[in-house]
C-alpha cells in the first residue's frame, strides 16, 4: 500500500471514528429494537426479561436456564451491545447463530459487535465475513450492505462504498432512524474523496415534508479535525471522538433548548458505548424541554437506549 493510499484509508476511518454520527450504528440501534431473532416483537430484551429489574440480568438466567433459546441469546447479545459490552456480544451472538443460522439480522449483528469490539482494525476479517453472509441470506439487510460498503472506503474503493451506501439510501424508509446520519456519512466521504454526489443525492430524495429536519449549528467533523485524526492511533481517535462530543454537550449546556443537538448527543453517547451518559443526557433533555419529552424519549428509544 502506498504512502498516499494509508493516507487514505487513515482518512475514511476517521470518518466512522470521529465524526461520531455513523448510520451503521443508528441502523443496528433500530433493527435491535424493532426485531428479533425470528422477527418478534419490539424491545426484544424487555420482553424476553420479564419484570426484572436488571433486564440484563435475567437474560443471562434466561441463556443459562434454556441454552437452546435462540431469541433469548439474541437478546442479550444486543443488550451486552448496547451496555458496550462487544466482547461478550460477539459470545452471545455465537451462540444465537449456531442455533439460527439462516437468520440474516444475527449475522449482521455479530459483525456489528466484531467492529467495534475490535481494538486496531476498524474492519476485522471475521467482521467481513458476518457480513458478507448476512447479504447471501437477505440481500436487502441494511446493516450488513452499509458496513460492507464501509470496508469498501477502507480498501480505497471510495466510488464503490458511495454508490453502496446511495444503494441503501434509495431502499431506506423516510423517515428511518438512519437516514439523516447516513446522508452525511455520504456526503463527508464524497468531499474527502472529491466525488460529485449531489445529482445522485437529489435522485434518492424523499419528498421535503418527509426529511428529518436540517439540524444547524451542530458539530461534525472539520477539515482541520480530519487531518488532526488522520495521523492518530485508533485510541487516541477515540480520545479525539470523546473530546468532539464533551464540546457538544458544553454547546447545550449554553443551548439546551436545542433538542436535536440533545439526540445527537444521545446517539453519540450510545455509539462510544456509554448507555449511563446517554440517560444522563436523555434526562437533562427532558428537563429543559418538558414540551418534547415524548420526542426526545422516543428517539432515544429508537437508539437502543431503554
Amino acid at each position: 500500500m502506498t504512502e498516499g493510499q494509508t493516507g487514505s484509508r487513515r482518512i475514511s476511518t476517521s470518518i466512522l471514528l470521529v465524526a461520531i454520527v455513523v448510520a451503521g450504528f443508528a441502523i443496528g440501534a433500530s433493527l435491535r429494537r424493532h426485531s428479533g431473532a425470528s422477527g418478534g416483537a419490539p424491545d426484544q430484551a424487555t420482553a424476553l426479561a420479564g419484570d426484572s429489574t436488571d433486564p440484563l440480568v435475567a437474560l443471562e438466567e434466561r441463556t443459562r436456564a434454556n441454552p437452546q433459546d435462540a431469541e433469548a441469546w439474541s437478546a442479550l447479545a444486543g443488550a451486552y451491545f448496547e451496555s458496550g459490552r462487544f466482547d461478550e456480544a460477539v459470545m452471545a451472538y455465537d451462540s444465537a447463530v449456531k442455533l439460527a443460522p439462516q437468520q440474516a439480522l444475527l449475522w449482521s449483528g455479530r459483525g456489528e459487535a466484531r467492529v467495534m469490539a475490535s481494538q486496531h482494525d476498524p474492519m476485522p476479517e471475521a467482521a467481513a465475513a458476518d457480513f458478507e453472509r448476512a447479504v447471501s441470506l437477505n440481500p436487502k439487510d441494511p446493516r450488513a450492505r452499509y458496513f460492507l460498503a464501509v470496508k469498501q472506503d477502507l480498501s480505497g474503493d471510495h466510488q464503490g462504498a458511495i454508490d453502496g451506501w446511495l444503494a441503501l439510501l434509495a431502499d431506506t424508509p423516510p423517515g428511518a432512524p438512519w437516514e439523516a446520519d447516513l446522508r452525511r456519512t455520504i456526503t463527508q466521504a464524497a468531499k474527502i474523496n472529491h466525488i460529485k454526489v449531489s445529482a445522485r443525492l437529489l435522485a434518492v430524495q424523499q419528498p421535503a415534508a418527509q426529511l428529518p429536519a436540517p439540524t444547524p449549528g451542530l458539530p461534525g467533523p472539520s477539515a482541520e479535525d480530519i487531518s488532526r485524526a488522520s495521523a492518530l492511533r485508533p485510541s487516541e481517535q477515540r480520545s479525539m471522538a470523546e473530546g468532539m462530543v464533551a464540546r457538544l454537550e458544553a454547546k447545550l449546556k449554553a443551548d439546551p433548548g436545542n433538542v436535536d443537538g440533545w439526540i445527537m448527543l444521545i446517539r453519540s453517547r450510545m455509539t462510544l458505548g456509554q448507555p449511563d451518559l446517554a440517560r444522563k443526557a436523555l434526562a437533562s433533555a427532558v428537563a429543559a424541554n418538558p414540551g418534547r419529552a415524548s420526542q426526545l424519549r422516543e428517539q432515544a428509544a429508537a437508539l437502543g437506549l431503554r
